[in-house]
């Protein structure tokens, strides 16, 4: 059954500001809605996962999602949020930053089967680049005020007594241009949904009030919150900057490490924003966390997770290193990590269930002290397995871990 897309949103904490009448039609309509990103790099950061994940939920509810590249608005910078003015950047630039982008969304988005509500993706130079100054003055600008524009908190910010930075017309004229993105697939496309970041609302109501002056229509947005750590700091970043989807960029230890190193208070909310559990088997996983928080389940279900296909593609020996490298304080952990690179949740599977793999033997003959988590899973499964009898293998589990072998009684590791 498709879940209902806001009030999905709302549960997880995913839901900002949004036009009165949004819920309503998408429950009884199935849309098309769009997020634009403009192609400053040439990879995604952490941060863009927030609106990717939106598109997802979007997908997931029935409704039609379109990427959209800024080509034309990323020339610009949009001054949402900012103090300074962006650098501009080249057409040779931003064309090689779409290619690499455009792969990077299709490890998320289903664009190529035949469900009728596949992911689209369009470049808005693509139209842009067709408009002359006069024939964008004459027709598009001529139906939103100076007044209206001056309005905005994007540029309020930027033209106050408080800064001495000002704002350039360019950058002045990016809510205007924005905003016919969204008549402009509203036209073309019947898209009726624009969604992006809480910084954003300006620029996208901008687009609403277009249609409505121009076209004498009603369009919808929403916005998700700023996603920030705990302490107030922004989200996304490490001592080193950005943490981004690239490899290449940031490495798949760096990356996984990220996650597992969040905090309790963060890891409770952004295991509703970056996994696709349930509402209840979330509330589960907080339940067991809180009972042990030295454990840090929570953050070991973000990171494998996260760290899983289709985020960062990582071959057999780059999650070999990982997990290698991680410090794991209990190699349960380390075992569910394992199982969800092959595919198996461990929190999906039902009591006595099989799980139809060879365990690594890393693991051979492992059980666990207590009776929560992963201790219950591992004694409620079958494994197949072989036990590796080596002093190095022994080491692992020495002092509180014990291992099984199959009709034998269970023995201590370090008497073996």
């Amino acid at each position: 059954m498709m879940k209902e897309f806001i009030k999905e949103l709302k549960w997880r904490k995913m839901l900002h500001d949004v036009i009165p009448g949004t819920e309503e039609h998408l429950s009884k309509n199935k849309t098309v809605g769009y997020i634009g990103f403009d192609p400053t790099s040439d990879s995604l950061h952490i941060g863009s996962l927030v609106p990717i994940f939106i598109l997802k939920h979007f997908q997931n509810a029935g409704h039609t999602p379109i990427v959209l590249l800024g080509g034309a608005t990323g020339m610009i910078g949009d001054p949402s949020g900012k103090s300074d003015e962006r650098n501009l950047l080249d057409k040779k630039i931003l064309k090689h930053n779409e290619k690499k982008l455009k792969l990077q969304f299709e490890k998320f988005l289903d664009f190529k089967s035949n469900i009728p509500n596949k992911a689209l993706l369009v470049n808005n130079y693509d139209w842009m680049s067709k408009f002359s100054i006069i024939d964008f003055s004459r027709d598009i600008g001529k139906h939103i005020t100076v007044n209206y524009m001056m309005g905005k908190e994007s540029v309020k910010k930027r033209i106050s007594k408080d800064t001495t930075q000002g704002m350039s017309f360019t950058e002045f004229t990016y809510q205007l241009i924005q905003g016919y993105d969204f008549l402009h697939l509203y036209k073309e496309m019947n898209c009726l949904l624009q969604m992006g970041g809480s910084d954003q609302w300006g620029n996208i109501t901008t687009g609403t009030e277009l249609i409505r002056r121009k076209e004498n229509k009603k369009a919808f947005a929403m916005t998700c919150p700023l996603i920030k750590k705990s302490d107030g700091s922004k989200f996304g970043k490490s001592e080193g900057g950005n943490i981004w989807l690239d490899k290449d960029k940031t490495s798949v230890y760096k990356f996984y490490q990220y996650w597992l190193n969040i905090s309790d208070e963060d890891a409770i909310n952004y295991i509703k924003v970056f996994t696709f559990l349930s509402k209840e088997n979330v509330e589960d996983i907080i339940e067991e966390h809180n009972e042990d928080r030295s454990r840090r389940l929570l953050q070991n279900k973000i990171a494998a997770n996260r760290s899983e296909k289709p985020i960062q593609v990582l071959t057999d020996s780059e999650w070999d290193a990982i997990t290698d490298k991680a410090q794991f304080p209990y190699p349960d952990e380390k075992l569910r990590a394992y199982l969800y690179r092959k595919g198996i949740d461990l929190d999906t599977l039902s009591p006595g269930e099989a799980i139809p793999i060879k365990a690594d033997p890393y693991f051979a003959g492992m059980a666990f002290e207590g009776t929560n988590g992963i201790t219950g899973a591992f004694n409620a499964h079958r494994f197949e397995f072989k036990i590796k009898k080596t002093k190095s293998h022994i080491n692992h589990f020495r002092q509180s871990y014990e291992y099984n072998l199959p009709g034998r009684f269970p023995h201590r590791a370090d008497t073996l």
